[in-house]
């Protein structure tokens, strides 16, 4: 007997961006899917996190942990600047409470497969696991952990956190995904998501897929926004949004540890 599929859109890393937020969420509802999930990262970089915490509050069924979620509004966080001090300033009275508040991870059942969704590891928001990960990190990302809990172990793992989709199957049929950034892509900075296809909840292996989507939006609108505002760290910004080079890669020509290397960065090494 034949089950209908049914269609996730899976966001994440939008960081306070929310002229490329809206055209996403414009893409999602043109195809005509209602399920959203959001894999953190809602705030900071950008400057509109207080209304991105709103749509995303509001739209988003399931809405996961990001690491800046979890440092930004941190009253004991050591780490300050005038940026991280004008970001949380945005946001309003009980937002910074609702993110750090906000789950670790989230498990669902679809086509036969146990997906986990989290944002950067199974073991902290704090660590990242790039796309040139080892073995051990690969299978790592399987594994139940004192954050996620002891739930059924996944054979589909997706996260964020670095804004450098990829996609990797191995032969015991284990897969991995990253689905990029909303709202600060990097290489490509055109944003990107993902729709998970299948029979949701169901047991029983049924047609399954990822598909990766990039929505074009207007990046200088968005920049005209934070110059009004008064952002700082404003050409960091327009460097990433613009160009799709991490902003210090961009000015000082050293590619940090856990982005991809711009294709400027490769060409000239």
């Amino acid at each position: 007997m034949r089950q209908d599929l049914e269609r996730i859109a899976l966001i994440s890393d939008v960081h306070g961006n929310l002229t490329a937020l809206e055209a996403v969420l414009d893409d999602i509802d043109a195809r005509g899917i209602t399920r959203i999930f959001n894999l953190g990262d809602y705030v900071g970089k950008g400057p509109r996190g207080k209304e991105v915490v709103d749509v995303c509050r509001e739209r988003c069924e399931v809405n996961i942990l990001g690491n800046w979620d979890d440092a930004l509004p941190d009253p004991d966080r050591d780490d300050d600047s005038a940026a991280l001090a004008w970001w949380l300033a945005q946001l309003s009275a009980g937002q910074g409470e609702w993110l750090r508040g906000l789950p670790f991870s989230h498990d669902f059942l679809i086509s036969g497969r146990q997906v986990r969704l989290f944002h950067a590891s199974p073991t902290s928001v704090h660590r990242r696991i790039r796309f040139d990960h080892d073995e051990a990190e690969f299978l790592e990302l399987f594994s139940n952990t004192p954050a996620t809990g002891d739930g059924p172990p996944p054979t589909v793992v997706g996260y964020g956190d670095t804004h450098d989709p990829y996609y990797e199957v191995d032969r015991e049929r284990r897969t991995v995904f990253n689905t990029g950034s909303v709202g600060n892509s990097l290489d490509d900075p055109t944003p990107v998501y993902v729709i998970a296809e299948g029979v949701c909840g169901s047991p029983d292996d049924a047609p399954f897929s990822l598909q990766f989507v990039r929505v074009p939006y207007d990046v200088e609108a968005e920049l005209a926004v934070a110059r009004a505002m008064g952002m700082p760290e404003l050409d960091g910004y327009a460097a990433e949004l613009r160009h799709g080079i991490y902003r210090k890669d961009f000015f000082t020509g050293t590619a940090p540890a856990y982005h991809r290397r711009s294709r400027e960065s490769r060409a000239g090494s």
